[in-house]
């Protein structure tokens, strides 16, 4: 992929991702080769650590959302890095090894490739000032699992129910003269038995459901401060006391 100037300084800062899609890191650094071409590119992954990996802009291609490489994350994060924010040229040796790594043949012996935004500027040219933005998203990563757990406990219940039970009492009621006639006055031993009756407490367990519980979530937006540095670069004019303009 061949970058124009414009191009290359777009990519500072943007999402780099792999051939499927998956988010690898974002543009570090950008280095071109001796004709000024943008070549390589470092990758900040997001892990702890100041190194950045190299990826060839070789069949690299520019996207809506960012810069997407030919090659699998893994493949990228495990590729020679450099230091993190650093601008000294590649080396020969570095240069010899992430051409080993992604196996590319190279169409001439490499020249050291520079890190920057373009090359120097020559006679008559505009001098470009470049300078870093910086570019604040999210990413959602797993802050812990909620969990419902239901287990039995055992409580002691009080309550009362009324029973009933029979009671026995003696009624004696006294015969008239007039009532005697026709009743037996027979002496002797004799019973009556009469079945009482009496309630006791039973006590049955039914299950019943009593609640629905399930998990929900809300979405809460905090505003949480981040402090970074950015670079900028400054113009500083050198020119003979003669020949200032005068105001």
């Amino acid at each position: 992929m061949r970058l124009n100037e414009q191009q290359a300084n777009s990519l500072y800062g943007q999402d780099v991702k792999d051939r499927s899609g998956s988010k690898i890191g974002s543009v570090g650094q950008i280095w071109a080769d001796a004709a000024g071409e943008p070549t390589w590119v470092s990758v900040k992954t997001g892990l702890m650590g100041h190194k950045e990996s190299m990826a060839p802009l070789e069949k690299a291609r520019i996207t809506d959302s960012g810069l997407a490489v030919d090659y699998d994350k893994s493949t990228v994060k495990d590729a020679p890095a450099v230091d993190a924010g650093t601008d000294q040229p590649l080396d020969t040796a570095q240069i010899e090894q992430l051409y080993a790594h992604y196996r590319l043949t190279p169409q001439a012996p490499p020249a050291p490739p520079t890190a920057g935004r373009g090359r120097a500027p020559g006679a008559g040219e505009d001098l470009i000032r470049s300078e870093e933005r910086m570019r604040v998203g999210t990413e959602s990563q797993p802050a812990g699992t909620a969990r419902l757990r239901k287990y039995v406990v055992t409580e002691d219940v009080h309550t009362t129910v009324p029973v009933e039970h029979d009671e026995v009492y003696v009624e004696r009621e006294p015969i008239a003269a007039g009532d005697a006639r026709g009743m037996r006055s027979d002496i002797g031993e004799a019973e009556q038995e009469m079945t009482l009756r009496a309630e006791r407490p039973v006590v049955a367990k039914e299950t019943v459901p009593v609640e629905r519980v399930h998990l929900a979530k809300d979405e809460v937006v905090e505003q949480q401060a981040i402090d970074d540095q950015i670079r900028r670069e400054r113009v500083d004019a050198d020119i003979p006391e003669r020949s200032r303009r005068r105001r």
